[in-house]
């Protein structure tokens, strides 16, 4: 059975192993209107990125014109990307037009939808070792 020393060393601990947990606070800019939410996706590899099989974590809070703000809490020390995008008519996906270009408003942490495409996870990604606040612009 563990002490209440023993606890108290391994709390101690904890974040020189890279375990601790942290806050992140996404601030969602340019959100056109109120109606429907903001979905979040945050990955923590670049393999199947953007694709929902490998999302790490996803959130999501109601859509407040201009600006929103979601927090994620207990995400560990790691490098990580976000996606976001407002679900504007609230059916809990990303509306595509038929060549797959979304039709509903998207960003990215760090980055900017490309011409011809998203952007990857290393242009997307970053780390969080701490408490963190991003912005990300629709």
């Amino acid at each position: 059975m563990l002490s209440m020393k023993n606890i108290s060393l391994i709390l101690l601990f904890l974040p020189l192993l890279g375990l601790s947990q942290n806050k992140l606070t996404v601030e969602v800019d340019g959100v056109r209107s109120s109606s429907g939410n903001i979905n979040i996706a945050i990955y923590n590899e670049a393999e199947g990125f953007l694709k929902f099989d490998n999302v790490f974590l996803s959130d999501s809070t109601s859509a407040n014109a201009g600006k929103t703000e979601l927090q994620i809490n207990n995400l560990p020390n790691g490098e990580y990307a976000l996606a976001v995008f407002h679900d504007e008519n609230g059916n809990d996906k990303l509306d595509t037009n038929w060549l797959g270009i979304p039709k509903e408003p998207i960003g990215f942490s760090q980055a900017r939808m490309k011409t011809f495409g998203p952007p990857s996870f290393k242009e997307c990604s970053f780390r969080i070792s701490s408490d963190r606040a991003i912005k990300i612009n629709l």
